[in-house]
């Protein structure tokens, strides 16, 4: 604790002890103040952080609340900042991880630790004023540029209502030169549209029949009109998504910094800055910066979220290993060969990139409706002012013009539907997703991690020589607790589920992708692969005497003092709500299902025969720009297709499917490619979108009925008897407002 109270001196920080946890925390970084008097944070619990990697002069922590909160994230960089002896700071939200630089002649690695790991609970209870202002301010520019432009009208609306319905003696010209100004952007829109498309579109009739009432000194009408005309603007812009994709590099996904062996010395160097033929260090628990080849050392590394397969393989000199997989066990020196964008994770960004950007707003579909009526309702005004040669009829027909309900009711149930499916934990990017969804006739699902759980789990125990099963668990996870292979912690986890006590394990030795020898109860414990055993001289005959069936499939040995005690059969599950999804889709709804996976094809059959999906369904051992192709011939075959997966390995195909579904804790380039994010990482989600994108459809095409109909009539009425331009005004908003009440049902669906 008196290192640590010297190091909080150097920093300016005030460390609380369980004496003084009520006093307030202060640091001066940048002129920012640090305070712990904001009661919220006050509130949160223990943070979560573990080390993920520590060499000399820098260390990497693991913080998942660093993900989730911004701000967090802010006061941690602040702190980690003030830290006398620390040289850089860089967090890494979206991996929720903070890597720290230091010098090491300043302060010591053990005591750098300790630090740290107090400053990630403190940085919970601490506010910094300046930048929390800053981001106040950048988010209200998006918030008013969707409602900003509704003062206006509201304004022009307001100085009607008073000069009219009221009879206040509100000035004919503030009224008139406040509709004025509101209308200028629709005459704006109108004009350009007759300039550069040499076509009169719906902003024309608007601005028409405002400019006849206007003159005619009936102001509630235009002021009415641009109101609900702003309003369907408005929403129109919350629900639409900006049609340029937002691409991520590579090297973000990667450390900043990075091993490799120059002359004959270990340096760290900028990831920018690693050159073809660099010999590359790798450490455990660290991602791999580069494509090229093993020279020496050995590792386990995981390739789930590159190439699909679900278990990690063992590299060894010689072997080719890819940038974005994870070294899991051992250390491994990489002679560079493809570095950056030129790497196979780079290549799949730039497939990404250089997919098709499609339009992005089903209110087109109604734009058209209301453009084709146009021209006629131009006709019929034209016709009825040359009989009767009265304006007021003639601003009537234009009033009458299908666009204002169409406007308004399209984005509202559109946004209902989102806000809806957002409700669900389903979060769909824009109005053509939700619209896609209703067209699909066709998934691809990736294989691990989609239709799987991504994760190892031990499903049975068989056993010989007639040690029992729990006690084949219990020396299985005494040996192979604290290793970081996915299997070896599934071992644990099974052990603890099973209520089995883990056993203190004496002096242990790992062969990286074989197994592990350790004393356990003053046995000599090995767990491992068949090979890993055998060459341990452990005769294996009697296990298949009496299990012919375990002759094959996914097997860890477990053997005590010379014999072989038993097997812990593993695999990685199917969601537990995979199965019904996959039936509701393929029976009940006549989806064509696909299974499209970097993984091998024996593990691609054993799930597509459990879930009944056509073996010519499967695509199996497909790299990514693979992936993308397959995506891309489904599509030429005239299907409409759905692609879901969740790693860097799925972003290419889940850029070039017509529509793209990842998950919340997908890879960030998989979240950022997709269309749809299943937040709360359930497939049932995609039923539910599939309703509701249905349903939505459905309430746009009854919607067009409910505002082309009044609409029809009033026309028809203007055009022979005659229709006061404000009651054309009530028929043509009256129908709009029922057509947008009816949008909203989505929001009622339990």
């Amino acid at each position: 604790m008196a290192k640590l109270m010297a190091l909080a001196t150097q920093t300016n920080i005030e460390i609380a002890t369980e004496e003084t946890q009520k006093s307030s925390l202060k640091a001066t970084h940048n002129r920012s103040t640090i305070k712990t008097n904001n009661p919220e944070k006050a509130k949160r619990p223990t943070i979560e952080a573990s080390l993920v990697h520590a060499t000399p002069g820098r260390v990497r922590y693991r913080v998942p609340a660093l993900i989730k909160d911004a701000e967090y994230a802010q006061s941690l960089e602040v702190l980690a900042r003030a830290t006398a002896g620390v040289t850089n700071v860089i967090i890494k939200r979206s991996a929720g991880s903070i890597a720290i630089s230091y010098n090491v002649s300043e302060i010591s690695a053990a005591d750098l630790k300790t630090h740290l790991e107090t400053l990630i609970q403190l940085a919970a209870s601490a506010i910094i004023p300046i930048e929390k202002k800053g981001k106040k301010e950048a988010e209200e520019p998006e918030e008013n540029n969707a409602w900003g432009g509704m003062k206006l009208p509201v304004l022009a609306t307001t100085l009607a209502v008073l000069s009219g319905p009221f009879g206040l003696p509100v000035p004919a010209a503030l009224v008139g030169g406040t509709i004025a100004m509101t209308a200028m952007p629709v005459a704006k829109r109108a004009w350009e549209s007759l300039r550069n498309e040499r076509k009169l579109n719906i902003d024309f009739l608007d601005f028409s029949a405002i400019l006849i009432t206007t003159l005619q000194g009936q102001f509630l009408t235009p002021a009415l009109m641009l109101c609900l005309i702003e309003v369907g603007d408005a929403i129109r812009e919350r629900t639409a998504r900006s049609s340029k994709r937002q691409t991520l590099d590579l090297l973000d996904t990667l450390a900043d910094k990075v091993w490799v062996e120059r002359d004959g010395e270990k340096v760290e160097i900028p990831i920018q800055e690693v050159e073809h033929g660099d010999t590359v260090i790798v450490y455990p628990g660290e991602q791999i910066p580069v494509d090229g080849t093993v020279l020496r050392g050995s590792a386990t590394v995981d390739q789930q979220k590159l190439t699909g397969e679900s278990m990690p393989v063992i590299k060894q000199p010689g072997d080719e290993v890819y940038a974005s997989t994870l070294v899991r066990e051992g250390q491994i020196y990489i002679v560079a060969e493809r570095v950056g964008n030129e790497t196979r994770a780079g290549r799949s960004i730039q497939l990404i990139q250089e997919a098709p950007v499609h339009d992005t707003r089903i209110e087109n579909y109604a734009a058209k409706i209301a453009d084709r009526a146009v021209i006629p309702t131009i006709l019929l005004a034209g016709v009825v002012f040359g009989v009767t040669r009265n304006l007021a009829r003639a601003a009537s027909v234009l009033t009458l013009d299908f666009a204002t309900g169409i406007r308004v009711s399209v984005p509202t149930t559109v946004l209902a539907a989102l806000t809806a499916a957002a409700r669900r934990g389903i979060l769909i990017r824009s109005g053509r997703a939700l619209e896609l969804f209703g067209q699909v006739d066709t998934f691809v699902f990736d294989k691990t991690g989609t239709l799987t759980k991504g994760d190892m789990e031990v499903i049975a125990v068989k056993t010989v020589n007639g040690m029992t099963a729990d006690r084949v668990v219990e020396l299985a996870a005494a040996a192979e607790q604290r290793l970081t292979h996915p299997v070896a912690s599934a071992v644990v986890r099974y052990a603890e589920q099973r209520g089995v006590d883990l056993l203190a394990r004496g002096e242990w030795s790992y062969e990286v992708g074989l197994g592990v020898k350790a004393e356990i109860d003053g046995q000599t414990v090995l767990v491992g692969s068949k090979r890993y055993l055998k060459q341990n001289g452990i005769d294996l005959n009697c296990l298949y005497e009496e299990h012919p069936e375990l002759q094959a499939g996914s097997l860890i040995y477990v053997a005590s003092d010379g014999h072989l005690r038993g097997v812990l059969q593993y695999t990685d599950p199917l969601r537990k709500e995979t199965s019904e999804v996959i039936d509701q889709l393929q029976n009940q709804m006549g989806m064509e299902l696909h299974i499209l996976t970097g993984d091998n094809w024996t593990r691609a059959k054993s799930v597509a025969a459990e879930l009944n999906i056509s073996e010519k369904n499967i695509h199996a051992e497909a790299f990514p720009e693979t992936k993308a192709t397959v995506v891309q011939e489904l599509h030429n075959a005239g299907r409409t297709v759905a692609f879901i997966g969740d790693g860097i390995n799925d972003s290419a195909a889940l850029a070039y499917a017509d529509l793209s579904i990842s998950f919340g804790d997908g890879s960030d380039v998989a979240r950022e490619t997709a269309d749809v994010v299943l937040m709360t990482n359930d497939l049932r989600g995609l039923v539910e979108a599939i309703n509701l994108a249905r349903q939505s459809m459905a309430l746009i095409r009854q919607n067009t009925g409910i505002v082309a109909i009044p609409n029809l009539a009033g026309l028809v009425l203007a055009g022979t008897i005659g229709l006061n331009p404000l009651a054309a005004t009530v028929v043509n908003n009256g129908s709009s407002v029922v057509a947008g009440v009816n949008g909203l049902r989505p929001l009622l669906n339990k």
